[in-house]
């Protein structure tokens, strides 16, 4: 697809890049029965293909308006797009361009722009957010129905087959081991999810300790800067980036190995942080080492390492395995979450459509509440059709979204394994 740029991007770096991400489309449509959106819809514009036409009018300075905001607002970035693609679009840069275009040159009502400011404030803010979370959940019994039923419920504890008798306490408290190894890692701690699951962070520095990994947390650590990426809030993402690089580095430079996320999304963006503070001469060879020093958690612990701590693949609970579009089709890890399972004792049951997107993205479920359930309603139907006991992901959003009105327990795959360890 070619585009000739115009008007600010006409003879900029930044309408040559836009130039060189459009040329690789060939419109095969190859991406259309990937796209969550458009399977539901079926609308042109509401697929890969459709919204890369609308980018390429922003581009080139055609006409723009409500109905452009409305179909960049519905893409997912679920990037499922990208797997199915035979040229190697980066969809995921195009769509990113895009919002940032129609954020520049498209007016939103001013009800759209608060919500969008408070969403990416209170959900990027760890501290914020926690209290944020306590106050709805005093004022629960006396929210409307609907409301009630979108307010994120924090749990505790996860509901983890076979870990019943385990207190909460035990479940929530990470061991102190920096100091006792020599191998260390940064773990992060994301920013609603110490909230929403503080037990998930607990599970992983309790595994690693028994690896002989010690975790060190990175002071001052920001939100990843997804969330408003993702809401065209670019700038403020890309500020948060720079304060994650500068409380990484302190550490690597202390002797960390690596920096640790356990949510996918969060592990996805920091990954792209060299990618995205290039063109800062302050930052940009720093956020290259913090990217190429960043690992899922995944990608640190090996099966072996697990029947090193004694366990044994056996006849364990039966886990459907939901793969989050970040880990999947954007960090293109698959296979190994599967086999640690497999090698913590479990039973993996069949997933059909294990590509497609349960509609959690991010603040997607506020901002798209409609097209949200309806793509979990079909993910869940494909989860439960083996009849699983626990339902396992990798990311907060996807857990907190499939809980909701998930017919088995959802819980971190990392907390599985944690439980199996505890039980041996």
């Amino acid at each position: 697809m070619y585009a000739r740029p115009s008007g600010a991007l006409e003879d900029t770096a930044r309408g040559r890049d836009a130039q060189e991400l459009l040329r690789s489309c060939v419109h095969c449509g190859f991406c259309l029965p990937a796209c969550p959106t458009y399977r539901v819809g079926g609308n042109e514009l509401d697929s890969p293909r459709g919204r890369i036409y609308l980018v390429k009018q922003l581009i080139e300075g055609g006409p723009a308006g409500e109905e452009t905001l409305t179909h960049l607002d519905r893409c997912l970035t679920c990037r499922a797009c990208e797997t199915a693609c035979p040229s190697g679009v980066q969809y995921g840069r195009i769509v990113e361009l895009g919002r940032e275009l129609a954020e520049e040159r498209i007016g939103r009502p001013l009800r759209d722009r608060a919500t969008r400011f408070i969403v990416a404030e209170a959900f990027g803010r760890r501290r914020v957010f926690a209290t944020l979370l306590r106050l709805g959940g005093w004022l629960r019994p006396m929210l409307p129905g609907a409301l009630r039923a979108r307010l994120p419920r924090a749990t505790p504890v996860a509901e983890t087959p076979g870990v019943t008798s385990t207190s909460i306490e035990t479940r929530t408290t990470a061991p102190s081991s920096v100091g006792r190894h020599a191998r260390r890692m940064i773990l992060l701690e994301g920013c609603v999810q110490p909230g929403l699951a503080p037990q998930i962070n607990a599970a992983t520095a309790r595994v690693l300790d028994r690896l002989g990994i010690a975790t060190d947390r990175a002071r001052g650590e920001a939100c990843c800067g997804a969330l408003a990426h993702h809401l065209g809030r670019t700038q403020t993402a890309l500020g948060q980036a720079r304060r994650n690089v500068e409380a990484c580095e302190e550490l690597l430079d202390a002797g960390a190995e690596c920096v640790v996320s356990n949510a996918s999304a969060c592990g996805l963006m920091v990954k792209d942080y060299g990618r995205l503070l290039a063109g800062d001469p302050s930052y940009a060879a720093r956020a290259r080492r913090v990217s190429e020093a960043t690992r899922d958690l995944s990608e640190i612990i090996e099966p072996a390492d697990l029947e090193r701590a004694g366990l044994v693949p056996g006849e364990g609970p039966r886990v459907a395995w939901q793969s989050p579009c970040t880990l999947q089709h954007g960090q293109r890890n698959v296979g190994r979450v599967e086999a640690l399972l497999v090698a913590a004792g479990y039973r993996l049951v069949p997933v059909n459509d294990a590509g497609l997107c349960c509609g959690s993205a991010g603040t997607y479920s506020l901002m798209q509440p409609d097209l949200s359930r309806e793509l979990r309603s079909r993910k869940l139907e494909s989860l439960m059709a083996g009849r699983p006991d626990v339902i396992a992901t990798a990311n907060i959003g996807c857990l907190t979204h499939l809980r909701e009105t998930s017919p088995a327990p959802v819980g971190h795959w990392i907390e599985l394994v944690d439980a199996a360890c505890a039980g041996r």
